[in-house]
């Protein structure tokens, strides 16, 4: 049984089991329904208690439901029913409430968590807005700003947060469903409060909505769920209950068959099924329990402070104790920041720097299960580093190497054991991005595989596999992008007219905002590699910038020009008169069709990407582009946005 019951004298404990997250599916729903009832006719209990079993609270609806009809009893129905009920009804919170589940718990009369919990409403997230009370209920007890804040950005709050927001009545530390019984109990010595639906909105000002709706289009880059919700949340305070509920319902179910709660529905499940990819299901990850590093540049001190955020000891390697001591500021840069922005407090950042073992020595990796190279970009130089990690290291230890264009392969060319090497590549600030690379060599172990993505899950990051090739996915992609954007330019296109385009999509830059910001040098430097190494590669529009000093922002120029202290970019005329006679005369374009331009031309790369066998599916592709490039999450990648499934 999905739900039981239990009794603590005249308080009744209602228990949702109903693994892995409790997740409110038809027999749930129906289940809870009929508790209300049962225990509305009993006359020997007074109050009841909805708890969890396992790891957390409701966390939700049951996707295994989604695209299916759903069956009564509805979740809205379900909700006003638990809010009707005689008894008052207190929800013990642990783990997650988030969406249905929440809106389970502002059902109820009460609302207590154990302090480690956290509650939310994700919804826009799928597209879609809270459609059982989410945008009319939270505002009753937590305030519209409040509600705005939860609602528009479906970021989930903690335990003592709630608290403060008024979202939940009491936090507890220790055993929840005792605290949670001993508080049903006391509350019936008291006058209950209202149920949440009788509670009374201030309503806010003109003014208010008018800012609120700027701030939230800005974040929300072309996502429809924000702003819909926002207006569910402003009829939420002015109408009656009633009717704003109606009103919610109506723009969930609308939004629920959309184009964007299709795209996003679709990346929520390639996100699910990405750490756990099933060609490795049978197979058993190696343990972790402390990891090298070598290298303490940007990439190294961020792979570093990654490890330390998943809480494992790592041995940071450079090659003197010059460079060590530059490698530890870098360090405590990214700690200082994390604590700055309120993410580590100063006692966990002294922690975090003081689990990094800095050293020129590689001795100190004797021990290492994984060492992970993050050094310069050259293939002599990272092969020399394998050459001392050979000696150094256990003859099981894994090595892997971040490159993020070389051939994995000639990197562990003559490796003795080249079943433990693999590519592991990570994507800066790499203690910030998502996204993972995995990529193997032929002669990589499955075991060797797994591991890799075990690290990924460690570190909260979306892993893909890929093939190798220039580039693997992402680079490949990016390395197309930005062509066809030059292809453009050379058709007379402005620059700015290419990035206003892709930020009208959804970008948060164009291409060749993002060079400015990123440097110019990178990608000219790796095509002077391939040149030296006897590769024709065509001269680029990039390469002429590169060539008078203009590397991006940090040269003061780029594609764009840039004052001092002020990254705001501006056309430049400097940049006309370089590539005048570069410039063709074409069509004029409008924003639709430079943008389908450029997405239409990713997607033909994804799918030589998928021909050739480096990528695994189109969704993993369109992971590779959300989480590493900022392709916009509501269109759901350049494969899905291209019509290409599989």
């Amino acid at each position: 049984m999905p739900v039981t019951i239990a009794r603590d004298a005249e308080i009744a404990v209602v228990s949702v089991d109903n693994p892995p997250v409790n997740a409110l599916s038809h027999a749930v729903r129906q289940a809870l329904w009929d508790a209300v009832d049962q225990l509305d006719a009993d006359p020997q209990v007074r109050a009841v208690v909805l708890i969890c079993a396992g790891r957390t609270f409701i966390a939700g609806a049951d996707v295994r439901e989604f695209g299916q009809p759903p069956q009564p009893p509805h979740l809205p129905d379900l909700v006003d029913h638990i809010e009707a009920a005689q008894k008052p009804w207190t929800a013990a919170i642990h783990g997650s409430a988030l969406g249905g589940g929440f809106e389970v718990a502002m059902g109820c009369r009460f609302r207590v968590a154990v302090s480690t919990a956290s509650v939310g409403l994700p919804e826009v997230n799928l597209g879609i807005v809270p459609g059982a009370s989410g945008t009319v209920r939270t505002p009753r007890l937590a305030g519209v700003e409040s509600a705005v804040s939860l609602v528009t950005s479906g970021k989930p709050v903690k335990a003592a947060k709630a608290l403060t927001m008024g979202l939940i009545d009491a936090v507890f530390e220790g055993d929840l469903q005792a605290n949670a019984v001993a508080f049903a109990r006391d509350a019936l010595s008291r006058d209950l409060p209202p149920p949440v639906s009788a509670r009374q909105i201030e309503a806010p000002d003109e003014t208010f909505w008018a800012e609120t709706a700027k701030a939230v289009t800005k974040a929300a880059k072309g996502a429809e769920a924000p702003l819909r919700a926002l207006d569910c949340l402003r009829k939420a305070s002015e109408s009656p209950f009633a009717e704003a509920l109606a009103y919610e319902r109506k723009t969930f179910l609308e939004l629920r068959d959309s184009d964007q709660a299709a795209a996003l529905r679709a990346v929520f499940f390639a996100e699910r099924a990405a750490p756990r990819p099933a060609h490795l299901k049978d197979v058993e990850p190696r343990g972790l329990k402390k990891v090298g590093v070598i290298g303490g540049g940007t990439m190294g001190a961020g792979i570093t402070a990654a490890l330390r955020d998943a809480g494992l000891p790592v041995v940071l390697i450079e090659q003197d104790d010059k460079a060590v001591a530059k490698g530890l500021a870098n360090l405590r840069g990214i700690f200082a920041g994390a604590v700055k922005r309120g993410r580590l407090s100063e006692a966990a950042a002294t922690e975090h720097l003081a689990g990094v073992t800095a050293t020129a020595d590689y001795a100190e990796l004797a021990d290492a299960d994984l060492v992970i190279e993050a050094v310069f970009e050259e293939i002599e130089v990272k092969r020399a580093v394998f050459a001392r990690l050979v000696t150094a290291c256990r003859p099981d230890a894994i090595l892997a190497t971040n490159t993020s264009y070389l051939d994995p392969r000639l990197i562990a060319e003559g490796l003795p054991g080249p079943d433990r090497f693999i590519g592991l590549h990570f994507f800066s600030p790499a203690n910030v991005m998502k996204l993972m690379e995995i990529v193997p060599i032929p002669e990589t172990s499955d075991e060797t595989l797994a591991t890799g993505f075990a690290l990924a899950r460690l570190l909260r990051k979306i892993p893909v596999q890929a093939g190798i090739c220039e580039g693997f996915i992402g680079n490949r992609i990016l390395k197309r992008y930005r062509a066809e954007a030059e292809a453009l330019l050379r058709r007379g296109i402005p620059v700015a007219q290419v990035d206003a385009a892709m930020r009208a999509y959804g970008f948060a830059m164009g291409p060749f905002e993002a060079q400015d910001l990123g440097g110019l040098d990178i990608a000219y430097l790796q095509r002077e590699a391939a040149r030296k190494a006897g590769a024709e590669v065509p001269e680029t529009l990039g390469d002429i910038l590169v060539h008078k000093g203009r590397k991006g922002q940090k040269t003061g120029g780029g594609w764009y020009d840039y004052e001092d202290g002020d990254r705001h970019p501006r056309p430049s005329a400097t940049v006309d008169a370089l590539l005048a006679d570069r410039i063709e005369a074409g069509p004029a374009m409008d924003a639709d069709a430079i943008s389908s331009h450029l997405v239409g031309a990713m997607t033909a790369e994804g799918q030589a990407i998928l021909a050739e066998g480096i990528a695994r599916s189109s969704a993993e592709i369109d992971l590779v582009e959300i989480h590493g490039y900022g392709f916009p999450r509501w269109r759901g990648g350049p494969m899905f946005a291209g019509g290409v499934r599989g």
